[in-house]
């Protein structure tokens, strides 16, 4: 009851506006100690990439792009959190507004284009954070450096997140920055898993400690493309993929208000297309690693489909805007 009284007072304002209104109001309850007291503590335990998950239920990136709220939003249940999408500079991200609500489908569009601090600030952020649980952290490229060079980017951001993060994400699924979808394909793929895999192996060794690397792929991908990547995942013995990231189809949402706005389309409207993803690509890596399903999760019942055609793991975004952290339990309890 009390977070339908707040989402409605949050969803009265600018959409921007309320995201991190709501991240304040968040990280307020938890310095009162409050989400501690209200919130249950949601032990399902699961032994994925060397590590132990309190719960399979995390929070997808996107919503703490800088690492500025990691010890509030780990206080809310979530089984492990994963921050950015950060790049190696800081950058605005694209002209605003760029944040829609699509309450009916209990959706969002959004373009926000990677806005963040950079990954100099998201370091800090993350070693003063005392969040004890498994933190991920999703890398990106700037906006303006060249698709070719993208891999440059995505290895000035892990040498310096290496140590810090249970597991870093690699992102070539936004459609918000342009080209970088591209990096899903053929020779453009194979040398940048190439290159992040080499990299790996050298960070293991001079930090002693080995960090998964996951990759998120995109939701709009025909199933020939998705073998493509799979045996490329295989072939570079990736640890692990997110599925799926925000789609450009407006199936469902395209007669509602803002809903031919551009960019990634997320919540309830995704979910069918992306677990469709999901379950391809399990079938393809035929078990050589684990997958995190994401997309469309605005139920317990629809976290428990994602584990039923393959996901290990399950994240969420939009459902936790319009459903509040009664989700995370629904998705723990439905889990088990």
């Amino acid at each position: 009851m009390f977070y339908k009284v707040a989402r409605q007072i949050l969803f009265s304002l600018p959409t921007e506006t309320s995201h991190h209104l709501a991240l304040q109001s968040i990280e307020l309850g938890y310095r009162l100690g409050l989400t501690r007291c209200l919130l249950p503590r949601l032990e399902a335990p699961v032994e994925l990439l060397g590590l132990r998950f309190k719960n399979p239920v995390g929070l997808a990136a996107g919503l703490d792009k800088n690492g500025d709220h990691i010890d509030a939003l780990g206080s809310l249940g979530f089984g492990f959190i994963e921050i950015g999408t950060v790049t190696p500079r800081p950058q605005p991200g694209n002209p605003k507004p760029r944040l829609f609500r699509l309450p009916q489908q209990q959706a969002i569009i959004n373009r926000m284009g990677f806005n963040n601090k950079g990954v100099d600030h998201l370091v800090e952020q993350v070693k003063r954070a005392r969040y004890d649980g498994i933190l991920g952290i999703n890398i990106g490229k700037n906006f303006d450096t060249p698709v070719e060079q993208a891999l440059d980017d995505y290895l000035i951001c892990l040498n310096k997140v290496y140590k810090h993060a249970d597991y870093v994400v690699i992102n070539i699924s936004s459609p918000n920055t342009q080209g970088l979808r591209s990096l899903q394909y053929g020779a453009s793929l194979d040398t940048l898993l190439q290159g992040m895999k080499s990299a790996q192996q050298r960070l293991a060794e001079e930090h002693d400690k080995y960090v998964p690397l996951l990759v998120k792929i995109a939701p709009d991908l025909e199933p020939d493309e998705v073998k493509q990547i799979a045996e490329q995942f295989k072939k570079h013995r990736v640890d692990g993929v997110i599925a799926t990231n925000t789609t450009l189809s407006r199936e469902g949402v395209a007669h509602l208000p803002h809903g031919n706005e551009q960019g990634g389309l997320s919540g309830a409207p995704v979910f069918e297309k992306s677990t469709q993803v999901l379950q391809q690509l399990c079938a393809a890596l035929e078990g050589a690693m684990p997958v995190v399903g994401v997309g469309g999760i605005v139920s317990g019942t629809q976290a428990a489909e994602k584990k039923r055609v393959g996901a290990s793991l399950v994240q969420v975004y939009s459902g936790f805007i319009y459903a509040g952290p009664r989700l995370i339990a629904d998705c723990v309890r439905a889990w088990r």
